[in-house]
């Protein structure tokens, strides 16, 4: 059974503010008393979101980086994480639970497994779309496959594999909700047992931090997108 960390005077000073007898679907002064008990779920939702995240693309990255050069080896990459993409997300949890126990470590790496195929795709696709005139042209001039890959392929890549990472991390932020299932912490646990799913405010209060946090990791993800990648910047101007 799921530990409900539900603090003992939760449902008293709720039900205090009078949000359980009029059943109001928001209680803004319950919010107001109680905004501080959403900061270590937060916290420890972004950790879930970045720790995965960056798991996923370091791993997706190599094997994608690999598959582009033994292309062979794209279509069983690409099912091998398309069948752990396919996978029931709370069996997932569950199913790695007398491997890796519960905690943040079992949900961290379900969450890693989940970003596997959007990532790997992405990156894929963003080599293969790279002009073959313009790495013929780099080979003509004298780079070797490492140098056109890092200084050629990559940059011209990079806008697909961004959009990939935006994906995966807005997905992720998500699907990290769940992580209260394997005792990983994040919003999930006020979702699920803080407000024992009956209570509607709290439920509003989590599922709002989540969409901020999607909205905001989106962003700072599309900026770093354009810094990086400016002569896209010019060309959507011309």
């Amino acid at each position: 059974m799921i530990e409900a960390a539900v603090n003992e005077n939760f449902f008293t000073d709720r039900s205090g503010g009078g949000c359980i007898q009029d059943n109001r679907l928001f209680c803004p002064g319950w919010v107001a008393d109680n905004y501080d008990r959403y900061v270590d779920p937060t916290l420890q939702h972004l950790v879930l979101v970045g720790s995965a995240v960056a798991a996923g693309f370091l791993i997706a990255f190599a094997l994608a980086i690999f598959a582009h050069r033994h292309r062979w080896l794209q279509t069983p990459f690409l099912a091998g994480t398309g069948v752990l993409y396919t996978i029931p997300s709370i069996s997932f949890f569950f199913l790695l639970l007398p491997i890796t126990g519960r905690g943040a470590l079992t949900a961290i790496i379900a969450l890693t497994a989940f970003n596997l195929q959007i990532i790997f795709r992405n990156v894929t696709n963003g080599l293969r779309n790279v002009p073959s005139n313009v790495t013929e042209a780099a080979t003509g001039i004298g780079m070797t496959p490492a140098q056109i890959l890092w200084r050629v392929e990559l940059p011209l890549a990079l806008p697909e594999i961004i959009a990939g990472l935006r994906i995966a991390t807005v997905s992720t932020v998500a699907l990290a909700t769940l992580a209260v299932f394997a005792n990983g912490g994040g919003l999930g646990t006020e979702i699920v047992t803080g407000s024992n799913i009956t209570f509607k405010t709290g439920i509003i209060v989590a599922g709002s931090i989540a969409v901020i946090m999607a909205i905001l990791f989106d962003a700072v993800l599309l900026l770093i997108g354009k810094l990086l990648a400016p002569w896209k910047r010019k060309q959507a101007l011309a």
